[in-house]
């Protein structure tokens, strides 16, 4: 299977600079010092979740792959670095060769994670880790955050489709990422062509309040879409009066009128009169979509209303509330000299304000309890224990420089309802709460890895 099968973009450039300039001048000093080859491990979690989530969502993991594979030093970055000053010309040289010849594991995407939970581990020399920092976190913090609300909204809808329609309240790249996230975390569609085009994700779209404007009244603009898509489309009933739309709309496609959508005023009013105007008019099967600012609180409030389908836009691509998920990418092993055979010392930051962690190449594992549902978030060095050992969830994501887990987006979309079905009831209560699963730590012997 190519990468077109799988929905992947094709001739990616470099992602060498979608980096921080500290990570070079760390990988300068470093191969002055000695030290860039000493064999390390690097985790990215999160110490928190966003204030009243009850669970995470893993998504960017396929992107972080394009990423790491496309992390390449051309003559055109390296020409940047030296006419910066950035770095010096041994350290040019160095990656002007760079390949990422490491091991990277990870929770699988579409996984759902709670606080300290191992969601990436890099492995490899320091020097070929630490570039991959800031590149690794931009896309798991940005698409996990994004997941996480769709998740959340798409819990809220219990089964409704959602469409993704967030392209023109964000940044345009932006904007394909957040049609990826929301894909995984339960939506249906996007109206973002790019998203379709690179991800494979379908896409919808029909019109908007100003093709209406554009012609001389409402039937002309309803006439004009109808002839044009077909009696199955969307019509768009809310630009002057709603229950005079919906009659005209009716009129000019007849009851095999495929939707109507309304953008404006109280959704649940309106949507109630406007079901029992279509019922009336004969139009039983014609379904209402709704969109307008929606997020998962005011989707939950329409949930005994007789809508068929939401869109959903600023809210979703801003992570509703919370854009971030505050990972982070720490060194919590390295080795004691550039010796492959070195043993790994665990390392961790004891700095006070919050922001310790704890050192070692860590394991990770999800308890059940007696029902099959999840009951703790087991973290760990050393052994696994027997009785967790088939219930690992670290996965095999880049082997020896070679990515070994890509995989189409549906499965992975597949993968988080199954997990967030097998979460306790409550984690898809939208009230404020703490996270659904406690972490525990199991701390065992760390030695060579």
């Amino acid at each position: 299977m190519n990468t077109a099968d799988l929905g992947l973009p094709v001739d990616v450039p470099s992602t060498a600079l979608f980096t921080d300039q500290y990570e070079l001048t760390m990988l300068q000093a470093a191969l002055k010092a000695g030290t860039a080859e000493r064999r390390s491990v690097f985790e990215v979690f999160t110490r928190r979740l966003p204030d009243g989530r009850r669970y995470g969502v893993v998504a960017g993991t396929g992107r972080v792959l394009d990423a790491v594979e496309n992390f390449r030093f051309d003559a055109g970055v390296l020409g940047f670095l030296r006419e910066r000053g950035i770095v010096d010309e041994p350290t040019l040289e160095w990656l002007a060769s760079y390949r990422f010849s490491g091991d990277i594991w990870g929770y699988p995407e579409g996984e759902v994670y709670f606080p300290g939970s191992p969601i990436m581990r890099v492995e490899g020399s320091f020097a070929e880790c630490v570039l991959l920092e800031t590149v690794i976190l931009s896309i798991l913090n940005h698409d996990s955050a994004i997941a996480a609300a769709a998740s959340r909204m798409s819990s809220a809808a219990g089964g409704r489709p959602l469409i993704e329609m967030g392209a023109r309240r964000t940044h345009e790249l932006s904007a394909v990422a957040a049609s990826r996230a929301a894909y995984v975390g339960g939506f249906a569609s996007t109206s973002d062509l790019a998203a379709g085009f690179r991800y494979n994700i379908p896409t919808v779209g029909t019109s908007a309040h100003a093709f209406t404007l554009l012609h001389d009244n409402e039937r002309d603009a309803f006439q004009a879409q109808v002839n044009s898509l077909g009696r199955n489309t969307t019509l768009l009933v809310d630009t002057y009066d709603v229950a005079t739309a919906v009659r005209t709309a009716v009129e000019v496609a007849g009851p095999e009128l495929g939707a109507v959508r309304i953008d404006s005023g109280d959704l649940l009013l309106v949507a109630h009169r406007v079901r029992q105007q279509l019922d009336e008019l004969g139009a039983r099967d014609t379904k209402i979509i709704v969109t307008s600012d929606l997020d998962e609180y005011a989707i939950a409030s329409l949930a005994a209303a007789p809508v068929d389908a939401y869109g959903v836009g600023t809210q979703l691509v801003t992570g509703s509330g919370h854009p971030t998920c505050s990972m982070v990418y720490k060194l919590v092993a390295r080795a004691e000299s550039a010796d492959p055979r070195a043993p790994l010392v665990p390392v961790a930051k004891k700095s006070s304000g919050g922001k310790t962690s704890i050192g070692g190449r860590k394991w990770a594992a999800r308890r059940l309890d007696e029902d099959g549902i999840a009951e703790a978030e087991v973290v760990g060095t050393g052994a696994v224990p027997a009785e967790l050992a088939d219930r690992q969830l670290l996965v095999e994501l880049v082997k020896g420089g070679d990515v070994v887990a890509r995989e189409p987006l549906d499965v992975v979309r597949d993968r988080h309802a199954a997990a967030r079905d097998g979460l306790p009831l409550s984690a898809t209560q939208l009230s404020r709460g703490e996270p659904v699963l406690p972490t525990e730590y199991v701390h065992g012997r760390s030695g060579s890895q």
